[in-house]
């Protein structure tokens, strides 16, 4: 391990350069004061002088030394003893936990590798503790691979598909753009940094558009809120361009020399049935409301769309993407640095990134093992071995994620975990709901006691993570419990004997070495051009934004799998449609058990506009019942005009167990998937409320 960089600050006190580990766009540059004499983090903080971070953390990554320090961290081996979901163990040592753990794996690959699973995502985003010597081991092995789509692989894609890559604006500039219109973010609580430069440029003068199914605090501190129904973005976005064409409102050199230009003239044709007026019936909004945007968009320079991934979980997610990225390259925004769009910066990263030598493909050796989405863990651990699925799931590795609590449709998936017959190891710093089913839970570190590497998709740093602290108890960081298990397994290749300081070395290339990082103050800035597509220069094949992508033709709108519209027999037994975003002082299911956020989140919450809390005889503060028929979800009803009339924000996500009568709000969700990117649906379901018994 790397030794922490030490600063003197008393006789007992130093610092540690370190780095937000979440899955967040904003990835901080952290400060983290260790005392010596007892071991502890007493202190995290952001770093001043980093341009992103510029000294501020949330509530949530505030308290990481309390979730580090945790009494109820997982500190040593734990053994099955009771049912499993029962949460029952014993510990074990490290010897027989890799011993049992080896022997029953490779009895499993002798009949067919595919049978095991791993399954992970961004409990960390570090390179490093996420997919490094997992992904060489899961490699070797032969495993069944993970399409990793629960969180924004809708959205991703479509931007990819029309940009080139996961590019966008710098998120500094947001601070001189004339017009922002934040879509699909709650910015305030999920991308902070990014909001700091928005209010910045609010009290320069500019305008602040805020478009999302919930008011949100984030909505409250705009200038206008276009609160539209759930999945209906794709339909505003043609109708926005409708104003465009109309008004000619368009930089017409920009689109002749930067944009796909048989791919306009088709979808110049088809915005002209997309009126306001069409558009304001399917979303649920004024018409004036938008065209008084559109004309924002025409007329105001520089604009810019801050645009996250809440709007893309839904059926249409990835074609409303598609088409809301085209709306900058229509205004020729991007012409200005504060103009354009940012919904992910990761791609920038590519050149600096090594992926291959990090995870070492070649270790399939000419193997193709299939793919499982992970989005369908329910149905898929249910599954029986067929020619169409190949073998039945027998084990599955769990690390950096939860799937019992944040999967779709999660009674499928505490099913599919509590078989008997499937072999569950689960990498972990609690007994989360994933935990309380495994065979083996294994004490993972947490981001203040290993090394990482961290790139961003909301900024384009690359960040140092030093350990602060020695692992806790017998804790060890992911990459050295796959580094035992590999030679547990037999694994004699030489990679699994990398040390994290040679991953790292690895990992990073080109104008960004694992050398400089170090000798850095914790992070290095990509070399990007301030207005980087002012000329187009678009990573495409020929430079150009493409409009008609092979395979997925010209975007349009694509109406949700469940709402009124479009399934009214469904809509007729449940009429209410529901979205799941992160309650402010959760991050998924991280953070759930830190009782000082808990104690503010107080309780599993249902919005539920006062109109149908009426037509129902709620009353605010009244325990619930929430669901339709793929369950029942029981918590307590906020009536605020924070839902938007026949919608309810069942905000998420509680561990299971930690919620009322051993629910969350992923009972109601189903696991059907996007148009693009085959991602969950987790805002695209239809509910009923009552009074709960």
């Amino acid at each position: 391990m790397s030794i922490p960089t030490r600063v003197p600050v008393s006789d007992s006190l130093r610092t540690v350069r370190a780095a937000c580990p979440h899955d967040c766009p904003d990835t901080c540059a952290m400060q983290v004061s260790v005392d010596d004499a007892s071991g502890r983090v007493v202190r995290i903080q952001g770093r001043a002088e980093h341009v992103t971070t510029h000294g501020a953390l949330c509530t949530k990554v505030s308290r990481y030394a309390e979730r580090t320090h945790h009494p109820e961290r997982v500190l040593t081996p734990l053994r099955r003893v009771g049912p499993k979901g029962a949460g029952r163990f014993e510990p074990a040592s490290w010897d027989e936990a890799l011993a049992d753990i080896a022997g029953r794996l490779k009895a499993i690959a002798a009949r067919d590798p595919e049978a095991i699973l791993p399954y992970s995502y961004a409990g960390t985003m570090g390179l490093l503790q996420g997919e490094s010597m997992a992904a060489r081991f899961f490699n070797r092995l032969g495993a069944s691979q993970l399409e990793r789509t629960i969180c924004a692989s809708a959205g991703g894609d479509a931007l990819a598909a029309t940009y080139g890559g996961k590019v966008g604006m710098l998120v500094r500039h947001f601070a001189e753009s004339r017009l922002i219109v934040i879509w699909g973010s709650h910015s305030i609580a999920s991308n902070l940094h990014f909001w700091t430069f928005a209010q910045a440029a609010k009290r320069a003068g500019a305008k602040l558009v805020c478009i999302d199914p919930r008011r949100t605090e984030t909505a409250d501190k705009c200038h206008v809120h276009l609160q539209l129904r759930p999945g209906t973005d794709g339909a505003l976005a043609l109708a926005l361009m409708h104003e465009l064409v109309a008004n000619d409102w368009l930089d017409h050199d920009y689109i002749a020399r930067h944009v796909d230009a048989a791919g306009w003239a088709a979808l110049r044709e088809r915005v002209q049935a997309w009126t306001p007026e069409r558009a304001a019936e399917v979303c649920g909004l004024d018409a004036d409301a938008i065209r008084a945007l559109a004309r924002d968009l025409g007329t105001t320079q520089p604009a810019a769309i801050r645009l996250n991934y809440g709007m893309q979980r839904t059926r249409g997610g990835g074609n409303a993407a598609r088409l809301i990225a085209l709306l900058p390259c229509l205004t020729g925004a991007w012409r200005h640095r504060a103009g354009g769009l940012l919904l992910s910066a990761s791609g920038w990263f590519a050149s600096v990134r090594d992926d291959a030598a990090r995870q070492r493909p070649d270790l399939l050796a000419g193997r193709r093992p299939r793919t499982i989405n992970m989005s369908t863990i329910g149905d898929d651990l249910l599954r029986e071995a067929s020619p169409d699925f190949g073998p039945k799931v027998e084990a599955v590795i769990v690390y950096n994620s939860n799937p019992v609590a944040v999967a779709p449709e999660s009674p499928k998936v505490a099913r599919g975990f509590a078989r008997e017959d499937l072999f569950t190891i689960v990498l972990e710093h609690f007994l989360t709901d994933t935990a309380d089913h495994a065979d083996w839970v294994l004490p993972a570190t947490t981001q203040l006691e290993h090394l990482d590497l961290h790139t961003s998709y909301g900024h384009t740093d690359v960040l140092l993570n030093e350990p602060a602290i020695s692992p806790l108890g017998q804790a060890l960081p992911n990459t050295e419990i796959f580094r035992r298990l590999a030679a547990a397994m037999g694994f004699d290749e030489p990679c699994f004997r990398d040390s994290d300081e040679t991953l790292a070395a690895q990992t990073l290339r080109g104008a960004v070495t694992f050398e400089a990082l170090k000798a850095s103050p914790g992070w290095i800035s990509l070399p990007i051009p301030d207005a980087p597509f002012a000329d187009g220069g678009f990573p495409t094949p020929d430079g150009r934004v493409r409009i008609d992508v092979p395979g997925w033709g010209l975007p349009d709108f694509v109406p949700p799998w469940e709402s009124v519209a479009s399934a009214p027999e469904l809509a007729a037994r449940y009429p209410l449609a529901m979205i799941s975003p992160p309650a402010r002082n959760f991050l998924n299911s991280t953070f759930v058990n830190v009782k000082s956020l808990r104690d503010i989140e107080a309780e599993p919450i249902v919005e539920i506009h006062p109109d149908d809390a009426a037509a129902r005889g709620l009353a605010d503060g009244a325990p619930v019942r929430v669901f339709n028929d793929r369950g029942s979800y029981h918590c307590t009803a906020r009536v605020s005009t924070r839902a938007r009339p026949g919608v309810v924000n069942g905000l998420g996500i509680w561990w299971r167990k930690l919620g009322v009568r051993g629910t969350n709000v992923n009972e109601l969700t189903h696991q059907k998937l996007t148009d693009i990117g085959q991602a969950p649906c987790f805002y695209d379901v239809l509910v009923e409320v009552e009074a709960a018994a």
